[in-house]
């Protein structure tokens, strides 16, 4: 079964539509690294439209120019990019492909489809949510940058229950970005302030 995989940059505030005047200045040979250990993990992209677009449109004249970013443009060129959109699409980037039907269930049949280690979901916020909202995601991988953004569209959006989530790693750069990664975690057992009261500070 194949590992579905959100990587996403994202502010202090929870804010995972990017803005390139809070993003660019903390992006370095870390974060570049840990980008490339994301990719490591799937042979299969699931974007949205509008992540697609956005790839779509930079990526392959990146590839054709030959410049330093060429090798990992033509990477994502080379890989299967499934795309979710409400709309028809022609492609023109090679590897691409419509999900047919509902993303719920064409995910849950992508996780079961032989010879796929894993499917990775750069950006795409609304397609994160909605699979998370299903349980699909078996790991959150969140470069967070030490700004608060206050403005933009954040990750987790309001709902009747909470995500609970175990970390199975984490990393901070001495840009101040921290590096974690969740899996879904177990919801720990219900307190209240008579269960843990011994642990407040004594007064003085």
């Amino acid at each position: 079964m194949a590992k579905v995989i959100s990587t996403l940059f994202i502010s202090a505030d929870g804010v995972a539509e990017i803005d390139p005047d809070w993003h660019f200045p903390y992006f370095d040979e870390n974060m570049g690294r840990a980008v490339t250990e994301d990719y490591a993990t799937s042979d299969v992209l699931l974007i949205g439209r509008q992540t697609y677009d956005s790839f779509a449109g930079a990526w392959p004249e990146r590839e054709a120019a030959g410049g330093e970013d060429a090798p990992f443009a033509k990477q994502l060129g080379d890989v299967r990019k499934v795309v979710v959109s409400r709309q028809p699409l022609e492609f023109t980037w090679r590897n691409s492909e419509l999900i047919q039907g509902d993303l719920v269930e064409a995910v849950t049949a992508l996780k079961a489809e032989p010879g796929i280690k894993g499917i990775l979901i750069p950006g795409s916020i609304s397609v994160v949510q909605q699979l998370l909202a299903a349980g699909l995601v078996d790991e959150l991988r969140l470069l967070v940058h030490p700004v608060a953004a206050r403005k933009g569209r954040r990750l987790f959006d309001d709902g009747d229950a909470p995500y609970h989530l175990a970390v199975t790693a984490t990393e901070a750069y001495p840009t101040g970005v921290i590096r974690v990664i969740y899996a879904p975690g177990e919801a720990p057992a219900k307190a209240g302030y008579d269960d843990i009261k011994d642990q407040v500070p004594p007064g003085e």
